[in-house]
């Protein structure tokens, strides 16, 4: 993926402004998973959502076939980005959006709904994320109907922080289906905050800060580091956090 500067009219206005795209002339992607990670507001949204409407993406979330708005906020970015392509074609392409998911439900429901055909949809979209409705689940359940039964490889998937719903062992699922899907052909680029799934060994990681975008090892990730360091000793570090209030802890050692 490469920036193309002669594009961008205002430097200093959202989203060229942020770090990493200031700082960005191309991006590579690893063949299997590309994880887009770092603290809140450095861009991987952003980046992410420009990489979904370059390959022809709905900003909201879904396949190439959705094509809806619950409210046109997306950024321009796009119109500055040329995206490399291989010479073929993934066979499905999805975009996840997880603040949006729901408005992506609720498209599916509308378009089944049409008695009349009038929406010129050949077949109805629910069956393809499994038996049960996506609406009549829970938020993390339709996630996961999403990545089990929706997902055909090989694909190009994109995925904007997945672990928003799932708890830590449907985590682990996610991964488990992650490594089918790439040995099947697929491809992924992932934003996330989840230490369990940017573990996937079989990736590289770009971590977005303030000077820009670099790529690190899983055990040099600032969500390890504070992980690891938290799970290995809670109570200290919860000392430290809530050191005004020693009565938290009395007896606790």
């Amino acid at each position: 993926m490469r920036v193309l500067r002669e594009r961008i009219k205002d430097p200093e206005r959202f989203p060229y402004n942020l770090a990493a795209v200031r700082n960005l002339d191309t991006l590579a992607f690893h063949p299997k998973v590309t994880f887009f990670v770092g603290e809140n507001g450095t861009g991987k949204s952003t980046l992410l959502e420009a990489l979904a409407v370059s390959v022809r993406l709905n900003p909201e979330g879904g396949s190439r076939n959705f094509n809806f708005a619950t409210r046109r906020s997306h950024s321009p970015l796009d119109e500055c980005l040329r995206v490399a392509k291989s010479l073929s074609s993934p066979r499905d392409c999805y975009f996840l959006r997880a603040e949006t998911f729901y408005n992506v439900a609720s498209e599916i429901e509308r378009l089944d709904a049409d008695p009349e055909g009038q929406l010129m949809v050949p077949e109805k979209l629910g069956p393809a994320y499994g038996d049960i409705p996506l609406h009549e689940q829970s938020h993390g359940e339709s996630f996961f109907a999403l990545f089990k039964h929706r997902f055909h490889p090989p694909g190009l998937y994109l995925l904007d922080e997945p672990e928003s719903a799932l708890s830590p062992s449907r985590q682990l699922e996610f991964l488990a289906l992650l490594h089918r899907y790439c040995k099947q052909g697929s491809q992924f680029v992932i934003a996330t905050h989840s230490p369990i799934i940017m573990a996937y060994p079989d990736a590289c990681i770009h971590v977005l800060k303030e000077d820009g975008i670099r790529q690190v090892p899983y055990t040099e990730t600032d969500h390890y580091l504070v992980t690891r360091g938290f799970l290995s000793s809670p109570n200290r570090s919860l000392k430290i956090l809530l050191a005004d209030d020693e009565d938290l802890f009395h007896g606790q050692e």
